[in-house]
C-alpha cells in the first residue's frame, strides 16, 4: 500500500497496487530541489527530450530503411522523397543527433565547472560518462547507413583504428567488419546495434536520474543544502522553467530542421558509397573533431588511439584529480581561468580536427592536445595551491543578505 492520497479513486486503487502515481508525485512534483538553479541545469531535461525525439523518429526511418549494401542509399533517398513526411523524418534525426551532442557537451562543462563530479557524486558523473560513450558509439553507427562516400570512408578509417591494437587488434576490425571489408555484414550489424543502443541509452539515464534524486541536485554554489528553506518543490517552479527552455531549445533546432537540414552534414555523404573512389579529405562528424585531432597530434599509431581513449577514460578519474574542497568555480578565481582556458582548447582542438593535415595544423594539434592532458595534473596542483573565497553559510544566504540589503532603511 502507498502512503500517498490521491482525490482521483481510479489513481488510487491503481496505485495501492502498483504505486508509479506516488513515484512520480515524489520524483517529478514534490521532489526537492536547490532553490538557486541557473538556466545551465535545463541541458539535462534537454537531453532527456532529444532522446525521446530521436528513439521514435529512428523508429519510423526504420520502417522504411533497407539495411543492404545495394539498397542502403536508395531507401535513404526513397524515403526522403516518397515516404510522407520522411524528409521531416530524416532531417530530425541527422539534426537531432548534433543537438544530442551540443546539449550534452554543455552539460558535461557546466558539470566541470560548478563541481558536479564530486563526492558523493562520482557514481552520477561516471554513468553520464557511459551515456556519452553509448551516444559517441550510436551516432558512428548511424553515420554509416546512409551508406554515401563519407559514411563508407569514415568506417572504414574509424574500425581501422582497432588494428593499432597488438595481438587481438586485427580480429576486432574483422569481428567489426564481419568479414574483411567494410561491406554489406557491417552495414547489417551497425544497423541492429544502431537500433539497439539507444534504448540502452535510455535505460542508462534511468539509472542517471536515479543517482540523481539519491545524492540530490548540485547548485552553482556547490553547497550542500542545510534545510528546507534551501529548496523548493520541482513542480510548478523547475517544470516552467524547462519548459521555457525547451520552447528556445525547439526554435534554434526546427530553425536548423527546416531552414538550414544540412548545415552539420557532408556533401559527400550525397554520393553513393564506392569503395574504388577514396574522398579528398575524409573527416568523422563534427562532436568526434577533438579526440580525431588528438588521434592525429601523435604520429606512432597505437599511442595515437591509446591518447584518444585515454582523453575521455581520464574524465572518470576526475573526482579523485581535482583535490579542492571546494566544488564551484565561483569560489575558486585561478580553476575560473583554467576552465575557461581548458574549453577554449577544446574549440582549438575541434577546429584543427577537421582541417586537412599540414605542418602547422598538425603542430597546432599537438600543443593543445598537451594543453588537454596537462589540464587534469595542474587541476589536482590547484587544490593544493588555491585559496578560495568564502562559502556562503547556506545557500539561501545570499539571498537573504540581498533581500536585506534592498531593504530602506527606518526613519530613526
Amino acid at each position: 500500500m502507498s502512503g500517498q492520497k490521491f482525490d482521483n479513486k481510479v489513481i488510487q486503487w491503481v496505485d495501492d497496487r502498483l504505486p508509479i502515481f506516488s513515484i512520480l508525485q515524489h520524483s517529478a512534483v514534490e521532489y526537492p530541489t536547490p532553490r538557486n538553479l541557473n538556466y545551465w541545469w535545463n541541458f539535462g531535461s534537454l537531453a532527456g527530450l532529444v532522446l525521446v525525439i530521436m528513439i521514435l523518429s529512428g523508429l519510423f526511418l526504420a520502417m522504411n530503411y533497407a539495411a543492404n549494401s545495394a539498397l542502403a542509399f536508395t531507401s535513404v533517398e526513397h524515403i526522403m522523397r516518397d515516404v510522407n513526411y520522411g524528409w521531416l523524418l530524416r532531417y530530425l534525426h541527422a539534426n537531432g543527433a548534433s543537438m544530442f551532442f551540443i546539449v550534452v557537451y554543455i552539460h558535461i562543462f557546466r558539470g566541470l565547472y560548478y563541481g558536479s563530479y564530486k563526492a558523493p557524486r562520482e557514481v552520477l558523473w561516471w554513468l553520464g560518462l557511459v551515456i556519452y560513450l553509448l551516444m559517441m558509439a550510436t551516432a558512428f553507427m548511424g553515420y554509416v547507413l546512409p551508406w554515401g562516400q563519407m559514411s563508407f570512408w569514415g568506417a572504414t578509417v574509424i574500425t581501422n583504428l582497432f588494428s593499432a591494437f597488438p595481438v587481438v587488434g586485427d580480429y576486432i576490425v574483422t569481428l567489426l567488419w564481419g568479414g574483411f571489408s567494410v561491406d554489406n555484414p557491417t552495414l547489417n550489424r551497425f544497423f541492429a546495434l544502431h537500433f539497439l543502443l539507444p534504448f540502452l541509452i535510455f535505460a542508462v539515464v534511468f539509472l542517471h536520474v536515479v543517482a540523481l534524486h539519491t545524492v540530490k541536485s548540485n547548485n552553482p554554489l556547490g553547497i550542500d543544502v542545510k534545510g528546507p528553506q534551501d529548496t523548493i518543490p520541482f513542480h510548478p517552479y523547475y517544470t516552467i522553467k524547462d519548459l521555457f527552455g525547451i520552447g528556445v531549445f525547439m526554435m534554434v533546432f526546427l530553425g536548423f530542421v527546416f531552414f538550414a537540414p544540412n548545415f552539420f552534414g557532408e556533401p559527400d555523404n550525397y554520393i553513393p558509397a564506392n569503395p574504388m573512389v577514396t574522398p579528398a579529405h575524409i573527416v568523422p562528424e563534427w562532436y568526434y573533431l577533438p579526440f580525431y585531432a588528438i588521434l592525429r597530434s601523435v604520429p606512432d599509431k597505437l599511442m595515437g588511439v591509446l591518447a584518444m581513449f585515454g582523453a575521455i577514460i581520464v574524465l572518470f578519474f576526475l573526482p579523485w584529480i581535482d583535490s579542492s574542497k571546494v566544488r564551484s568555480a565561483k569560489f575558486r578565481p585561478l580553476y575560473k581561468q583554467v576552465f575557461w582556458i581548458f574549453l577554449a582548447n577544446t574549440f582549438v582542438l575541434g577546429y584543427i580536427g577537421g582541417q586537412p593535415p599540414d605542418d602547422t595544423t598538425v603542430m597546432i594539434g599537438r600543443i593543445a592536445t598537451a594543453v588537454y592532458f596537462g589540464f587534469f595534473p595542474l587541476l589536482w596542483l590547484l587544490g593544493k595551491i588555491e585559496k578560495p573565497r568564502p562559502l556562503p553559510l547556506s545557500i539561501s544566504a545570499p539571498v537573504l543578505k540581498a533581500k536585506t540589503a534592498a531593504q530602506p532603511m527606518e526613519k530613526a
